[in-house]
């Protein structure tokens, strides 16, 4: 009989708490939303396979000695995994169109505003009985609103670890929702006359312009904000060994082999981090609250700063292109694109949104960079 009783103690039924049986349930939500819907595959299965993982009783994944914490320890807390990253979409980044038309970076600066504002808002948000946001906090759930997600997990792991899990799952889902969350705004903010705006065609940029944009761009952050440098050091690397054209069997190794594996275990890692004690509160709640009002305000914000630069330019500036501003490429230039099209048949933005797009990952960056400078 005191065989059968261990025996039973040691299986999952027995120790299964309900907790855990609502968190295996958002994993499995999560593996929902990538396969069945196709929103961030790449992220979100591996994240929602690792919340499955994570919350089985007696397994001990996420205890030391257990495959998911060593993941996390090696690759999260210590930024590895979002900067290898960086790299990879650095060198899959073409900085043709941000070069051709400089004024670009203004729209991806502005599309960062929903990050500052986010962070009082959380601030604000402390009046609220059980939640507790410090001032770390605020700036690791603030950068939400950049929709960049491997920032997101990079200042996370820095400033508040203990809400990473939650803070990756609400940049990766507003990142995947961005053809639901955006054309509203878009349209709201703009009129069909400035949606119907052609803009005239980019000129071309020189093999030598975009060699020397990533080192330019590398020299700035340190002289001015070096607490930026590992992200944009990484990012600008990868875009050096794309553009440089000697270093081809590397660069291609960067934008596929290297950041595919490094995905998995980001993903894992990610996932080992929505154990129900960490996730199931009502700070949660609050976290996905204002990423999505952070995300809003970038969006909108974009959108004002190309309806004043219209205003300002001798050359027609559709507005839509605005909203690109965000950092989720190049879903939010594509979006920015069908809006345009829809407008106007003829009306090809796809190019032109590109610009703000990869802003929008500079500007991201630096927003982390100065975060960390101020409250790191």
């Amino acid at each position: 009989m005191e065989l059968l009783n261990t025996l039973w103690e040691s299986t999952g039924l027995a120790n299964f708490e309900v907790k855990q049986v609502i968190m295996m349930l958002v994993g499995g939500g999560l593996l929902y939303l990538a396969i069945g819907k196709k929103f961030e595959p790449l992220l979100l299965l591996p994240m929602g396979f690792g919340a499955i993982l994570t919350n089985i009783p007696i397994a001990g994944f996420t205890e030391a000695g257990g495959l998911l914490h060593y993941v996390y320890q090696a690759g999260i807390s210590t930024g590895i995994f979002p900067l290898i990253i960086f790299m990879g979409v650095g060198a899959m980044t073409d900085f043709g169109a941000l070069i051709a038309n400089p004024k670009m970076l203004l729209l991806g600066a502005a599309a960062q505003f929903g990050i500052f504002a986010t962070l009082f808002g959380a601030i604000a948000l402390n009046a609220v009985p059980g939640i507790e946001f410090s001032i770390q906090d605020a700036a690791a759930i603030a950068i939400i609103g950049g929709a960049d997600g491997p920032t997101a997990i990079f200042l996370a792991s820095k400033l508040a670890p203990e809400l990473l899990g939650a803070i990756a799952v609400a940049a990766y889902s507003y990142m995947a929702l961005v053809p639901i969350i955006q054309p509203p705004i878009m349209r709201a903010l703009t009129t069909e006359k400035e949606r119907k705006i052609e803009m005239a065609q980019l000129r071309h940029v020189t093999k030598i312009e975009k060699i020397v944009f990533p080192l330019a761009v590398l020299l700035l952050t340190i002289f001015f904000l070096p607490t930026a440098t590992p992200l944009i050091g990484m990012f600008c690397f990868g875009n050096l060994m794309r553009e440089s054209g000697v270093v081809e069997r590397l660069s291609s190794t960067s934008q596929n082999e290297l950041i595919n594996i490094v995905t998995i275990f980001l993903g894992l890692g990610v996932g080992s981090k929505l154990s129900a004690e960490q996730f199931l509160n009502v700070e949660t709640l609050g976290i996905l609250a204002l990423g999505a009002i952070a995300f809003s305000i970038g969006t909108a914000t974009g959108l004002l700063m190309a309806k004043l630069m219209n205003k300002l330019s001798k050359d027609p500036i559709n507005p839509l292109i605005g909203a690109a501003g965000v950092s989720a490429v190049p879903m939010a230039a594509r979006v920015a694109n069908k809006l345009g099209l829809e407008a106007n048949p003829h009306n090809f933005l796809l190019m032109h949104a590109m610009g703000p797009n990869v802003a929008g990952v500079l500007g991201s960056a630096v927003a982390a960079g100065v975060l960390l400078a101020l409250v790191g």
